[in-house]
This record gives C-alpha cells, structure tokens and sequence, in this order.
C-alpha cells in the first residue's frame, strides 16, 4: 500500500466517526437504541414506507451493537425497523451468528412473521451486513421466504465465502483445525469457501424471481475476500462498490456496516428506488 494511502485511512475514518458523531440523525447508543422507534411493535408502515425493515446483524454482532448507526438512520426516514438475534451458541453472550447458517435462517423466517403480523404488512425489506447479507438467501429460497420478502440489501455479505483475506487458505496445514471450528463454530464453518451451506446456496444461481437484490461493497474489505466474491449473479441484481460513490471512503468490513454513512444513503436508495438520489461523498450529511 502506498504511504499516502496509509495516512489516508485513518483520516477518512475518522471524518466518518466524526460526521455521525455531528448529525443528529445518526446519533445512537446501546441504551437510547430501543427508543428510538427501533424494534416498536406499535409501529405502522405508511404510504411512503410501506415494509417494516428487518436488520440481521453479521458474525459476532448482535441486534443492537450491530445497527447503533443505521437503525437510527432509518427510523428517522420514517421506516418501521426491526432486529433480531440469531445464531446463539449457549454459554456465548453478545457474540452471536455462530450457530448453524440453516438454523440462523429459521430464526430470521420466525422473526419476519413476528414482524409482519405486527405491522400488517405483506412484505419486507431485509437489509444485512455480512453473514447476516447472505444468511437470508437461505431462507430466500429454501424457507418460503421470497413470497414475505420484497428487497435484500446485503452490505459487505459474503455470498461465496469468506477468506479473511487469504487465511482461510491455510487450514488445511493445520491438522484438525476445520473439524475444530465445525463443532464449536458451525457458523464460522458455514462460511468457508466451498463448504457444504454455501455449495448448496449457490447451487442452481444467486438469486430467486421476485426479489429485488442489491449488494455494496468495499474494495478494502478485509473479511470477505477477494471483494468481487461478494457479488451477486441474476436478474434483479444491482452490484455496488463503494469507491465508485465515493472514491476517498475508506471505510474496511466493519465500518461500512456500523458507521458509513455513504454506505447508509445507498441503502435507503435500494429501500425506495422510487426516490433514490444519487449517492456521492456528500452522502455523509444527507
């Protein structure tokens, strides 16, 4: 990497941090979160919004640390937004997506019900970050789910694989390491390159009819690599790399997730193509 480029990183970060830190809408934390409109049972779509928003957090997140920051976002912008914990392992607090990947999916299908049921809406929107961008495919199309579903917004999601930037590859010099991470990870196992979930996810296309799909992306993703991997094939899709919005945002697999709001602006794009405007640096004050 370029010297300039190392410098820059940090900068751009920290004018991200600094930007959500200045504008009120993004303004959140773990113990205002719940009262903030987000995961309000009472909550009735409108005409203008008329899907709940279901987040689903990614590999060791949670329903709240996840979204401190697009949860906010979104409830603001008058959607009914909701969140959920799935892929508990017993005796592991706060870290959770490390349960089987199918079983996740049953957790998210239940979920959904629960929140349709609530709102009175036919369908809605899914929008995850990381395993929680790609976990909802599974239910997509193995769990009925594409009937109760009209978009998937998948940020960072690691839709075949993640490789943590190539060291995923060096399980096999390890003796016993991958049967290790599939008794006490299963979700971690779910996610490798060319496992036994993501083969038979991919298996027959991406995608399913009557889903709106859209993928972003980070060219410094760190977790899920190569970054391209994160793409979607099929109809209804629209790939999105973050540099081409904004060519100075550095924001790596984490950040695009919890604090980018450029990334955030996308997504409410993808939430109401209808009135999209066009997402560029200036994103960040939107």
């Amino acid at each position: 990497m370029l010297p300039w480029k190392r410098v820059l990183r940090p900068l751009a970060a920290l004018f991200l941090t600094a930007a959500v830190a200045v504008v009120p809408a993004a303004t959140a934390s773990a113990d205002s979160a719940p009262s903030s409109g987000w995961n309000d049972y009472s909550c009735k779509p409108s005409a203008a919004h008329p899907r709940p928003v279901v987040l689903v957090h990614g590999t060791l997140g949670n329903s709240v640390d996840n979204w401190l920051g697009l949860a906010p976002y979104l409830t603001s912008r008058g959607y009914c937004v909701y969140s959920l914990d799935y892929g508990q392992l017993s005796g592991v607090p706060f870290f959770h997506g490390l349960g089987p990947i199918d079983k996740s999916a049953e957790q998210l299908s239940a979920f959904v019900d629960k929140v349709l049921a609530a709102t009175g809406a036919a369908e809605a929107d899914l929008v995850g970050h990381s395993q929680g961008g790609m976990m909802p495919r599974y239910y997509l199309r193995f769990l009925g789910g594409a009937g109760k579903v009209n978009a998937l917004v998948g940020i960072a999601p690691d839709n075949h694989g993640a490789t943590l930037s190539g060291f995923t590859k060096l399980l096999p010099y390890f003796p016993g390491a991958e049967d290790l991470i599939k008794a006490t990870t299963p979700g971690l196992a779910d996610q490798l390159p060319g496992s036994a979930f993501l083969t038979k996810l991919n298996a027959g296309g991406d995608t399913v009819p009557g889903v709106h799909y859209t993928v972003i992306a980070t060219k410094y993703d760190e977790v899920v690599t190569p970054w391209r991997s994160q793409y979607l094939s099929g109809s209804d899709v629209r790939n999105v790399l973050l540099q081409d919005l904004c060519p100075v945002d550095l924001s790596e697999h984490v950040a695009i997730g919890l604090l980018d709001r450029i990334a955030f602006h996308e997504v409410a794009n993808a939430l109401d193509p209808a009135h999209a405007s066009a997402t560029t640096c200036a994103s960040v004050f939107s």
